[in-house]
């Protein structure tokens, strides 16, 4: 497990770019966290990382997934609104779950029956204003590897 203070959005962006760096096709984010506590200011970092476009990434509340073109493809999943599984099904989750892009998964505990195994949670908390604890913990040996090396 690995914690770390963010002071500013800019300084949330900057830690997902960071890491973007480290990823890998296949690779899967589970988000946790409030509204409003970070969760799509870092994937705009993750996509800056990875090269694309940052200004393309908004929360993809009503959508349920977007998808951003860089070094990789990046599934931004937004499962906020999600009613039942089914929903979640409907778009052939599992094609992006297990697919060659980066999925990053916001309201992640929401389908804890469909997420892989391994995976890197990611938990955002407000403690200000600006101010955010992000605490990011690896399930599978490769996860815990990229936080050595974060």
């Amino acid at each position: 497990m690995m914690k770390l203070i963010s002071t500013s959005t800019k300084q949330t962006r900057d830690i997902g770019a960071k890491l973007a760096k480290l990823l890998k096709p296949g690779d899967v984010l589970a988000l946790a966290g409030n509204l409003g506590s970070g969760k799509t200011v870092f994937v705009k970092g993750l996509a800056r990382g990875m090269g694309c476009k940052e200004r393309e990434v908004l929360s993809p509340t009503f959508v349920l997934l977007r998808q951003y073109t860089g070094k990789l493809t990046i599934n931004h999943f937004d499962l906020y609104r999600l009613k039942d599984i089914c929903q979640l099904e409907r778009i052939g989750y599992e094609e992006y779950f297990y697919g060659a892009g980066v999925t990053v998964v916001e309201w992640a505990d929401r389908v804890k029956e469909a997420m892989p195994q391994e995976n890197l949670r990611v938990e955002f908390k407000i403690l200000g204003e600006e101010k955010r604890l992000i605490q990011f913990i690896p399930k599978g040996r490769r996860y815990a590897d990229y936080l050595r090396r974060f």
